[in-house]
């Protein structure tokens, strides 16, 4: 069963940069069958949303909210996916969630917590 754990958050002035890492573990032939990943973002009091797709030949898709300041890269052999965070703005706040794609109910974590406020 593959996991996932997101890590990275914090409080951030507006204007600055975060990177969220996002671990799998798991047995080898369950990593290695993954499609791609996603992330998603869930803001105070509204749902969560999905902000940003990498496919396992490494194209990426963003949401317009984010599209030109937030990026996505990975590193294979850490089985991590990265969220390059720049120019945040307050109403980037929320829980960032990672999820594998297709996403699974099953692999919701804990989440990290980014707070952009001066």
């Amino acid at each position: 069963q593959v996991r996932l754990v997101e890590s990275g958050g914090g409080l951030v002035q507006p204007g600055g940069s975060l990177r969220l890492s996002c671990s799998a573990s798991g047995p080898p032939e369950s990593l290695m069958s993954l499609m791609g990943w996603t992330w998603y973002r869930q803001a105070p009091g509204a749902q969560r949303e999905q902000i940003a797709f990498m496919n396992n030949r490494g194209s990426t898709r963003f949401d317009d909210a984010v599209k030109d300041r937030f990026a996505l890269s990975r590193d294979d052999a850490r089985n991590t996916v990265y969220l390059q965070m720049n120019n945040l703005k307050p109403e980037d706040t929320g829980i960032y969630y990672c999820n594998v794609w297709p996403p699974s109910d099953a692999l919701w974590g804990q989440g990290a917590q980014v707070t952009v406020s001066s």
